[in-house]
């Protein structure tokens, strides 16, 4: 039985869900082949991801392959209510609402986890958390899963070297075809669209500074300075800050650049990235946001307790007022931007992440019960065929390598003629 929001409609969900698909051709070409064999019969699989029009696809798609699919949302302002109510009118187990409070949001997890799942997909870790700290009874049954976020696959690398992670876990954030696409173009294009559609202020001539300049901050990045904007990094890595360097970026210590900055986003994964004293030192109308998975990267609590007031002035943006009367503003309450002030990551970009996905719990479903209790990398099958198959949807070709060239690389290359 999915829980959903009363008067949701799934009318208008399966609009998005349709135009979601007719954009995600390489996920389409999958779910037609995997239909027809049923790859995926007599599976439960369990999801929670940012549950939104693409999300909708995937999980179609795995249902459509034979499985019982559940869902919940992995963050409280990502679910979309239409989609989640047009998901459950399609016979998917739904367990979400938009800004469902923290109890709620737990309750969804664990209404997933007792559909008793054979494969496990997330986004940030909460399932495979909730399975090896409140429902250890399904440690057995779980064959394995897969972790959508460089945040999830830090959490779970921490469990491996803890000894407790008690199944397979796919990574499949560090398969090419999702972080080189996804994390960059994705993120970039997202945060962008979620700042400007909720401020509706000009980027162009601001300072913009970006703290963090892993996959997502470089996307971040070359999109703000496509915007027009001055683009400052702060980074912990002295290669990545020499690599922003080396790219025309400022890097900066992080107290430096609160002075500076008009705009500030967090993509770093930690916590706390930006605090008290940044916030003594940012100008007046600083915008404060987030694109990391988990709403810490912005010290709320302490900007909570220095401020002498707190309105919200626009959808998804609170103004704090200093005791200086100096102002700053946080959009979304310092959750993820892109998808709680907009749509998150482009349909073509997700196109290939959730057709990695898909290809990753088919893998599992046939070869879980031989992998150890890891953390294991997607096959690099899977990032090729994702790729052919997505130049082939745009009608590109390339070469491939002759016989003779297969032999060079492979080991006779290297001698002048």
């Amino acid at each position: 039985m999915s829980r959903i929001r009363q008067g949701a409609d799934p009318a208008a969900g399966l609009m998005k869900v349709g135009w979601a698909k007719a954009h995600m051709p390489v996920l389409s070409i999958l779910a037609e082949e995997f239909a027809r064999e049923k790859v995926l019969e007599g599976l439960t699989v369990g999801i929670c991801l940012h549950l939104e029009a693409k999300t909708a696809c995937l999980a179609l798609a795995l249902q459509d392959a034979g499985a019982r699919v559940g869902i919940c949302g992995s963050n409280p302002l990502s679910t979309q209510d239409d989609v989640a109510a047009a998901l459950a009118s399609s016979g998917v187990e739904v367990f979400a609402w938009h800004n469902p409070d923290k109890t709620q949001y737990l309750a969804f997890i664990h209404d997933v986890l007792d559909l008793s799942p054979d494969i496990v997909i997330d986004d940030g870790g909460d399932l495979v958390s909730t399975i090896h700290t409140e429902r250890r009874e399904l440690i057995g049954k779980v064959i394995g899963g897969c972790e959508e976020t460089t945040t999830g696959l830090r959490r779970l690398r921490a469990m491996e070297r803890r000894g407790e992670l008690a199944f397979p876990m796919v990574a499949v954030n560090d398969a090419k075809t999702k972080f080189l696409f996804d994390n960059r173009y994705g993120t970039g294009q997202s945060v962008w669209d979620g700042i400007m559609r909720t401020t509706n202020l000009v980027v162009a001539g601001k300072t913009v500074v970006v703290a963090g300049y892993g996959w997502c901050g470089k996307g971040v990045a070359n999109r703000a300075r496509g915007l027009g904007a001055r683009v400052v990094i702060t980074e912990v890595d002295p290669v990545k800050a020499a690599e922003a360097y080396m790219e025309g970026f400022l890097p900066m210590h992080s107290l430096e650049a609160a002075e500076v900055g008009d705009i500030f986003i967090t993509v770093t994964g930690c916590a706390n990235v930006f605090s008290k004293p940044h916030f003594a030192r940012m100008k007046d109308g600083a915008l404060l946001a987030n694109a990391g998975h988990f709403n810490v990267e912005i010290d709320l609590s302490s900007l909570d307790r220095i401020a002498k007031a707190r309105c919200r002035v626009r959808p998804n943006v609170d103004e704090y007022t200093l005791p200086d009367g100096k102002r700053l503003y946080v959009l979304a309450e310092g959750r993820l931007v892109n998808l709680a002030s907009g749509d998150g990551h482009p349909v073509e970009i997700m196109d290939l992440s959730f057709a990695v996905q898909m290809l990753s719990v088919a893998y599992l479903a046939t070869e879980a019960k031989h992998m150890p209790p890891r953390v294991l990398p997607v096959p690099e099958w899977v990032d090729q065929r994702v790729a052919l198959a997505f130049l082939k949807a745009r009608s590109v070709r390339i070469d491939t390598l002759s016989e003779e060239q297969q032999r060079y690389y492979d080991g006779a290359g290297g001698e002048d003629k």
